[in-house]
C-alpha cells in the first residue's frame, strides 16, 4: 500500500476564476475596480446600491465584495454584517473617501478583510486583490492534495492517515492470511463492515463469495453458507438468544468459511450477565479487532471531508472545491458520535445546500444540527428547543431519500444513517414520515 501521493496527485490543481462584486455609487469608482480587477484574474460585477449588492449575492455567491463605506439606503458597515451573513466565505473590503482610524478599527472588528482609502493606492489595491485570490487559491489546492491523500492512503475502500487506522491496517494485512475466525468491535459507523470485506479481499478465499447475516434480523432460520468464501455475521450481538446454540453448531459442524463477525455491544459483559454465550463468544473471539472511533483519530477529518466533498460534487455535478476555515473548524471539533458515516453524511448534506465553489459554515452547521452550535443561555433555552425548519426540512428530505434508497428497510436506513433504530423510530415519528412519505 503506497504512503505517499504519488507525483501525478500532487499536481497544482487550477482554481476557478473568482468573483469579485463591486458596490459603489460612483461609476468611475465601479469601472476603475473593474479594470484593474480583471487585470488580476477576476471575474467582475458591480452594482451602484447594497440591496441590488444582495440580491446579485442570492442569485450567485461571489468569493469577494468591495464596498463603499457611505452609500445611500444601506451604509456600508451594515452591507458587511448582511454579506457575512448570507455569505459566510465571501471576503469584503471596505472602501471610502473619508478615512479614520476608528472607521478602520470598527471595519476589522466586523469582519472586513482589508480597509482602503479613495484615491486608492494601487499597490495597496493589487496587493489586496493578490493575497485573496492567492488565499482562494490555497484552498482549492488543501482540498485537492487532501483528496489525492486520501485516494493514495486508501486501503480496500477504508482511509486513515492517523496511526491507528494505520496500525488496523497492518493487522489486517498480517491476519487475513491466517485468522479463520475475527470479530471486530467498534461503534456504529466506524466501518465495520468495509474492515470485514478488507479481510476477506486480502485472505486466501478471496475469489470465493463474501455473504453478510444481519444478526439482528435473524429469526428462526438456518444461516446462509458461503461456498468457501467468507460469512460476515453483522451485529452478531444483537443474536436472539435462540439463534446463539444454532450459529455454535454451524460454525463447528456446518460452515466451510472464514468467520468476520462484527458488534458495537460489549460482548464480554453480555457473557458476563448472560445475555451471549460464552462457548459462542470465544468461538468468534479467535481473533479481536478494535476500530477507532473518528474522535480519536482526528487529524484524518481534513482528508476524509475532501474526499466526500469532491465524491458529491461530481455526483451532484457542483463546482465546490474548496471549505472555509471556519467550516474546517467545525468540522474538527463536531463530536461524530456516528463516526466515518455521520461525517459522510453531513458532507452531503452541505453540499445539497452549498451554492458557489466553497463549502461555508453556514452549511456545515445545518448539515451538523444542534450539535454544531455552541451552549445557549438559558433564555434562549426554548428557541434552541426546536431545530429550524430549514434544518427540518433538510433533515426530514434526507430520510426519506434514504428510506427510498434501501426500499423502505428502516434497520438498513438507520445504519446509513449513522443511528440507532430507536433514534430513527423518534424521527420518523417527529417529521411524520409513513411508508407512503
Amino acid at each position: 500500500m503506497p504512503l505517499h501521493p504519488s507525483a501525478a496527485d500532487l499536481r497544482p490543481t487550477q482554481a476557478p476564476q473568482p468573483l469579485l462584486l463591486v458596490v459603489d455609487d460612483e461609476q468611475p469608482v465601479l469601472h476603475l475596480i473593474e479594470r484593474i480587477a480583471q487585470k488580476a484574474g477576476y471575474h467582475v460585477t458591480t452594482c451602484s446600491n447594497g440591496s441590488d449588492a444582495l440580491r446579485q449575492l442570492a442569485r450567485k455567491p461571489a468569493d469577494l465584495a468591495m464596498v463603499d463605506l457611505r452609500m445611500p439606503e444601506v451604509n456600508g458597515l451594515d452591507l458587511l454584517r448582511d454579506i457575512r451573513r448570507a455569505v459566510p466565505g465571501c471576503e469584503v473590503i471596505l472602501m471610502t473617501g473619508h478615512a479614520g482610524v476608528d472607521g478602520a478599527v470598527e471595519a476589522i472588528k466586523r469582519g472586513a478583510r482589508e480597509y482602503l482609502t479613495k484615491p486608492f493606492d494601487f499597490v495597496r489595491l493589487d496587493k489586496a486583490l493578490a493575497d485573496v485570490r492567492t488565499e482562494l487559491a490555497r484552498r482549492v489546492q488543501i482540498v485537492a492534495l487532501e483528496g489525492a491523500v486520501a485516494r493514495e492512503l486508501e486501503f480496500c475502500g477504508m482511509f486513515g492517515r492517523s496511526p491507528a487506522m494505520q496500525e488496523v491496517f497492518s493487522l489486517i494485512q498480517r491476519l487475513a492470511p491466517h485468522a479463520k475466525s475475527v470479530l471486530l468491535n467498534g461503534e456504529t459507523g466506524t466501518g465495520k463492515e468495509l474492515t470485514a470485506r478488507a479481510f476477506h479481499r486480502t485472505g486466501p478465499r478471496r475469489d470465493r463469495p463474501f455473504i453478510t447475516v444481519n444478526c439482528s434480523a435473524m429469526v428462526d432460520r438456518r444461516f446462509d453458507t458461503t461456498e468457501g468464501g467468507t460469512l460476515f455475521l453483522d451485529e452478531v450481538g444483537e443474536l436472539p438468544a435462540s439463534e446463539q446454540a444454532t450459529l455454535l453448531r454451524t460454525l463447528e459442524f456446518g460452515v466451510d468459511a472464514s468467520i468476520v463477525a462484527a458488534t458495537n455491544r460489549d460482548l464480554r459483559a453480555d457473557v458476563a450477565n448472560g445475555r451471549f454465550r460464552g462457548d459462542l463468544f470465544f468461538r468468534l473471539n479467535t481473533v479481536e479487532l478494535t476500530l477507532p472511533p473518528l474522535r480519536e483519530r482526528r487529524e484524518d477529518i481534513p482528508y476524509l471531508t475532501a474526499m466526500f466533498m469532491n465524491e458529491c460534487a461530481a455526483r451532484m455535478r457542483k463546482p465546490l472545491t474548496a471549505v472555509t476555515p471556519a467550516a474546517e473548524s467545525l468540522f474538527l471539533k463536531a463530536p461524530w458520535d456516528g463516526n466515518v458515516r455521520e461525517l459522510r453524511n453531513v458532507v452531503e448534506r452541505a453540499c445539497v445546500l452549498a451554492e458557489g465553489t466553497v463549502l461555508t459554515e453556514r452549511e456545515i452547521e445545518t448539515a451538523l444540527g444542534p450539535s454544531a452550535r455552541s451552549p445557549r443561555k438559558p433564555a434562549d433555552a426554548m428557541q434552541a428547543a426546536a431545530p429550524s425548519s430549514a434544518l427540518q426540512d433538510v433533515e426530514r428530505g434526507h430520510i426519506v431519500d434514504v428510506l427510498r434508497r434501501v426500499n423502505g428497510n428502516r434497520m438498513a436506513a438507520a445504519k446509513i444513517l449513522g443511528i440507532s433504530r430507536r433514534a430513527l423510530y423518534r424521527r420518523l415519528d417527529r417529521h411524520h414520515i409513513t411508508d407512503r412519505s
